[in-house]
């Protein structure tokens, strides 16, 4: 089984999330050396099962981003972000 360590997930995911997908083959995550978890692949059983349960929903790929409006001109998000801390003092 092939370890990675939590970095090199971190820099690499998409990489090895279709490693993962495409060979069928668990990854080990280790942190420092010591294994702390498992980047396994879900079985096509395991993904509909799941779907009936609820637990996931598929992606629609009907969505689209858009028809979102512009937010008008005011405070910077800096200077909302100033008024929100002096808030919390």
């Amino acid at each position: 089984m092939e370890r990675i360590g939590v970095r090199e997930l971190r820099q690499n995911a998409s990489r090895y999330l279709a490693q993962v997908a495409a060979d069928h083959q668990p990854i080990e995550i280790t942190d420092r050396g010591r294994p702390v978890a498992r980047l396994v692949p879900i079985a096509a059983d395991d993904w509909e099962n799941m779907v009936a349960a609820g637990e996931i929903i598929p992606a629609d790929s009907g969505v689209t981003i858009g028809g979102i409006d512009p937010v008008e001109a005011g405070l910077s998000a800096s200077e909302i972000l100033q008024e929100l801390r002096e808030h919390e003092r």
